[in-house]
Parts: structure tokens; C-alpha cells; sequence
């Protein structure tokens, strides 16, 4: 991970910004990514995971699909971390995520983000004021892979630990949805997660650095699963 060192600031400040990163990262952070099951809630339901070796095709099919659809809009967030570009990326998503149910979380999950973020890092003053310019345009829809890019940018992530950050809550977030679902023990679960890590840098580096344009659905038996978590009849989770 870059800091700014190179810049001749203090290393004071560069092991404080340290601090912040890693906070943004910490599963305590109440941005409400445990609410969501990615839908793997509605693919147990629909017997299309079953077991362990099931749940691990789920992971990686997620991750596939998390880099090409979502990493592209945290690259270009992160690169220009400004308001006209973020409520750029976010009208190109709104229009690009069909799955109402995939849609909702996303909004979800950013709106909860951008607030934390803008309360939590008050050494980010940018934050606040972008948040509270937004929400007085009432046009913004506050997607959660732009702010996330957006939140990275300004605590000084570059812009491959930020899509590599992205990769890593999305597979934390599925493997704790699996964990509740009782698909999975605890100790099971860190294995999966340490076993999958490698797989999760080559789907990195395949999916990274490119363009909001080239953006795209590769897995969409994912998209029609959670779209049908709305017609559960018993559900955990929120999407």
C-alpha cells in the first residue's frame, strides 16, 4: 500500500492514515455489509448450495463477478475522488444494475458507508461536504462500489490496494453470511477464506484497472438467484 512518505510528510501522519485504512476495512465498522448474503441466502434455499464445496464455487463465482461488474467504478472513484466524478459513476450504475433486489443492497450498503465515513474520518472533510452536497440534490443514489473507491481515494489508498480491499469485504461478507447459515464453522471459515485468498488476487488482476465502459455481468446465475431472495418465505438476511 502507498502512503505519502515519499512526500515529505510526516510519519507520524502517514501511521495515523495507516490507522484509518484499516479501520475502513474492519468488520466492526457499521456500514451494513453483514445484512446482506450476496445472495447465497436464496441459492441454499434453491438447493444450488448445499455443502462446502458448493459454498466455495458460490465464493469464487462472486468474486468473478464482484471484479467485473463492480471494480472498474472503485478504480475510477479512487483515481478521482471528486464529487462530479462519483455522482458520474453512480448514475452509470444505477443504470447498470437491473437485479432490483442487487440494486437495493448496493444503495444500502453505500448510503451507510458514506455516512459512517463522513462522521467517522473528520480528517477527510471532503467526505462530509460531498455527502451533504448530495443529499441536497436528492438525485443521488449513493451506490456502494463508487464510495467505497471514493472513501479509499481520500484516505490514500492507491488504487490497486482499493480494488484489492473491495475483493477482500466481499469475500469476508459472504464467508460470514455462510458462517450464520451454518454452511460453515468458524475454523472452516477462516480456511476458506485463507485457501480462496489466492484465487481472489488472480480474479484481481484480471478485473483491475479497467474502464467503468468495460463493466460487465459474468456470472449471471448469481444475478437471477439473489433477484429471488425477495420471494422467500423465511429469510436471514436482506439480500
Amino acid at each position: 500500500m502507498q502512503t505519502k512518505e515519499e512526500h515529505g510528510q510526516p510519519v507520524f501522519e502517514n501511521s495515523f492514515l495507516q490507522w484509518s485504512q484499516w479501520q475502513l476495512l474492519d468488520s466492526i465498522l457499521p456500514t451494513g455489509g453483514f445484512a446482506h448474503s450476496f445472495g447465497l441466502e436464496a441459492a441454499v434455499q434453491s438447493r444450488i448450495v448445499s455443502d462446502s464445496n458448493d459454498l466455495k464455487t458460490f465464493l469464487i463465482h462472486v468474486l468473478e463477478n464482484t471484479g467485473s461488474l463492480f471494480l472498474p467504478f472503485v478504480y475510477s472513484a479512487c483515481t478521482s475522488p471528486n464529487m462530479e466524478n462519483w455522482h458520474n459513476l453512480d448514475r452509470i450504475l444505477d443504470a447498470t444494475l437491473t437485479n432490483e433486489v442487487g440494486r437495493k443492497a448496493s444503495i444500502s450498503q453505500g448510503s451507510a458507508l458514506m455516512r459512517v465515513a463522513s462522521a467517522v474520518f473528520s480528517e477527510m472533510p471532503s467526505l462530509k461536504t460531498m455527502r451533504d452536497a448530495s443529499l441536497k440534490l436528492g438525485t443521488v443514489t449513493f451506490h456502494h462500489a463508487p464510495i467505497f473507491g471514493l472513501t479509499c481515494g481520500a484516505l490514500g489508498f492507491d488504487s490497486t490496494s482499493s480494488q484489492r480491499a473491495y475483493m477482500f469485504i466481499t469475500m469476508r461478507d459472504v464467508i460470514s453470511a455462510a458462517t450464520r447459515l451454518n454452511l460453515i464453522g468458524p475454523l472452516g471459515a477462516a480456511l476458506l477464506q485463507h485457501q480462496v485468498a489466492p484465487i481472489a488476487e488472480v480474479i484481481l488482476e484480471k478485473w483491475m484497472n479497467r474502464d467503468v465502459e468495460e463493466a460487465c455481468q459474468t456470472m449471471p446465475l448469481l444475478d437471477t438467484v439473489q433477484g429471488c431472495h425477495g420471494y422467500l418465505f423465511s429469510r436471514l438476511f436482506s439480500s
